[in-house]
């Protein structure tokens, strides 16, 4: 059953990525390659939609993917088995917070699982790396070290930057749909 499979598949992503709803890509091109319900490269298209959508990340992502693989109720399946996991770890953090926030073990334990992420994060952005160094293009390579740039040397908002970037490609379509028709009109 499709739903229950949404669950599962979300419901491990929502367990094991942990900071934030980035750390769950690397799980979702697991979903990818296991079920095929979405290619890589749709799974980009997840990531740009989600992330300029309003709501978590992870959540989003869980929605999109859900939607287009079962409908409502796959969206439904899949953002359950996503926002569980937290839910419950949550209540745990909260009973037991003393515990937790003195105990070294535990803090070594959070320690380890911050460089897991830090891996995990650094691999997807490789894997979209390596999508924009497919197109053989400067003009990609240009705006991915200015976004970085941007990102980095100021306060400018993500969304802000995606909206630029969408601008920005729209310019880019349109001069390539001019240069297109001025040739075929002259040839």
């Amino acid at each position: 059953m499709i739903y229950l499979r949404l669950f599962y598949e979300f419901f491990k992503a929502g367990l094991f990525a942990v900071g934030g709803g980035l750390a769950t890509l690397p799980f979702l091109q697991d979903i990818s390659d296991s079920t095929g319900w979405f290619t890589h490269g749709q799974l980009a298209d997840m990531v740009a939609v989600s992330e300029s959508t309003p709501g978590p990340i992870g959540v989003n992502m869980a929605t999109y993917c859900g939607m287009t693989t079962a409908g409502i109720p796959g969206a439904l399946a899949a953002v359950f088995g996503v926002i569980l996991p937290p839910f419950i770890m949550m209540i745990l953090v909260t009973f037991f917070y003393t515990f937790i926030s003195t105990n070294p073990y535990v803090r070594l334990f959070i320690g380890g699982m911050q460089m897991g992420v830090c891996a995990m994060l650094l691999d997807v952005v490789l894997g979209l790396f390596n999508g924009v160094r497919k197109m053989n293009n400067i003009f990609y390579y240009i705006m991915v070290v200015l976004c970085f740039l941007v990102v980095c040397l100021s306060k400018l908002s993500v969304f802000y930057l995606a909206l630029l970037c969408i601008a920005v490609a729209i310019v880019k379509t349109l001069m390539i749909k001019i240069k297109v028709e001025h040739r075929n009109l002259y040839h």
